[in-house]
């Protein structure tokens, strides 16, 4: 008996240890992200997802940001290597937790950033994709502020592309503050982002 109270505690301990870890670890890569050095922060989430391959946020981060560093950016080489990496943690991030409507966004946000890059290449094959995955991530989770937001936008870039009336979506960018007024992450570590660029859309709005 006293062997496996040891042997529990042992136990206990080295899980605790590695909570700690990750939590450290997690604070260290936002705080490069807020610092606005987006490499060392995409490092640090790679080194910790090597160590919590069941754990999807890590994944969703590394992707995240390769995607981040996607927009804009004019060199095609670089510009696929980076959206190559972010498709690749992304599919681990799937295979861990499927049909997660943060996922779901974050890949139409990888799908936009080859729009963005060249539409008339890209434009046609992936539009009705994005479409898709916001309607779906919509269905599984309709009060998820990022997921009402995020498709609001992407409708209103549509309407615009098209030299259409984007006011009857402003009504889903206002949902979306009243979302975002009142939403919780399920963990300081879990995605929270999307209030103030929702806040900006809605200026121009009116």
């Amino acid at each position: 008996m006293k062997n496996l109270v040891l042997v529990v505690f042992f136990l206990s301990t080295i899980s605790i240890s590695a909570q700690d870890q990750y939590t450290k670890g997690m604070q260290k890569a936002f705080g490069f992200w807020q610092e606005g050095n987006l490499a060392e922060a995409a490092n640090m989430f790679e080194r910790i997802s090597n160590a919590e391959m069941d754990n999807w946020l890590p994944y969703y981060y590394v992707s995240s940001i390769n995607t981040i560093l996607s927009f804009g950016e004019k060199d095609k080489e670089k510009l696929t290597q980076q959206l190559t990496k972010a498709q690749e943690f992304l599919d681990v991030a799937k295979g861990i937790s499927p049909n997660n409507p943060e996922i779901l966004v974050q890949q139409a946000m990888i799908h936009t950033a080859w729009i963005a890059f060249d539409g008339a290449t890209y434009g046609m094959s992936l539009s009705g994709k994005v479409a898709a995955l916001y309607q779906k991530a919509l269905e599984l989770a309709p009060d998820n502020p990022r997921v009402v937001f995020s498709k609001a936008e992407w409708d209103m870039g549509s309407a615009k592309y098209f030299g259409q009336d984007t006011s009857p979506y402003c009504k889903d960018v206002e949902r979306s503050l009243e979302l975002f007024a009142t939403f919780k992450a399920a963990s300081d570590f879990h995605p929270n982002w999307g209030e103030d660029r929702a806040k900006e859309i809605a200026e121009n709005c009116n």
